[in-house]
């Protein structure tokens, strides 16, 4: 029988277990992914104790906590805060989420544990390289594409043609979906995943976009769109809750429409 396992230098060790804080009572434990690449170490599993009662109540603020009181070293990315900006996404319980909205009650745990978002390259601790992510947005085109005069003051839209981009423009391209995401494991490379996808529709149906030929043209590719399996794991994870699987089903069905 084929057994397949991780490459030595990327199986993860026990890592540091760090002391306690002095006088806390509600204690809550992290074990949270670190590896740097500066040391030539394998990663490792550090453990962490956070006082609840010096702490706000997500797991971002517990990784701040953290960071500011007991170990300065553990990296990641943050910002906006509330949902908005979607840097501080990671996978955390098993689930890709963005920690700045992740109660840290709602994970119900004992013991917390936090990983990088998964099969992407990481740059350091919980921070990984979305490069190819963001490149593979970009190729989707995300601007609006017009070959009639530019209007005076703007190009118009109906209330009812905007509505039509309600659960698609609130992508924050965070990429929990794409990196939960089974076919864009196996095809990363050539497949753009469910965030690029969910992105391309909501151009293909802005009533003010003209190149919706071009741009379906651009995704007809045996890769590119047709490796979405509509396996759900996307629309479970995405933290908008958004469905990119029902988007990429409705670009599939334009396809078929234009050679009827």
């Amino acid at each position: 029988m084929a057994q397949f396992t991780l490459p030595k230098n990327s199986k993860m060790t026990e890592g540091k277990v760090w002391p306690k804080p002095a006088g806390a009572t509600r204690l809550q434990a992290f074990r949270i992914y670190r590896w740097n690449p500066d040391d030539g170490n394998n990663p490792r599993i550090d453990t962490y104790y956070v006082d609840r009662d010096d702490c706000g109540p997500m797991v971002l603020d517990a990784l701040l906590w953290i960071k500011n009181k007991v170990d300065s070293t553990l990296t990641f990315r943050r910002s906006c805060r509330e949902g908005i900006c979607g840097s501080c996404a990671m996978n955390i319980m098993g689930q890709n989420t963005l920690a700045c909205t992740m109660g840290i009650d709602d994970c119900q745990a004992e013991t917390i544990k936090i990983y990088p978002l998964p099969h992407m390259p990481v740059l350091k601790d919980l921070v990984p390289d979305l490069t190819a992510f963001f490149a593979q947005h970009a190729s989707i085109e995300p601007w609006l594409k017009t070959e009639s005069a530019a209007p005076e003051t703007e190009w118009r839209q109906t209330p009812e043609d905007r509505a039509r981009l309600d659960g698609l423009y609130e992508c924050i391209l965070c990429a929990c979906c794409t990196t939960s995401c089974p076919s864009y494991w196996w095809n990363g490379d050539r497949f753009l995943g469910p965030a690029a996808l969910l992105q391309a529709y909501r151009w293909l149906i802005d009533s003010r976009d003209e190149a919706t030929g071009e741009r379906l043209d651009n995704l007809h590719d045996p890769f590119r769109l047709y490796r979405c399996h509509t396996i759900m794991n996307c629309a479970n994870t995405c933290p908008k809750g958004l469905n990119p699987a029902k988007a990429i089903a409705e670009i599939k069905k334009m396809m078929v429409a234009r050679t009827v």
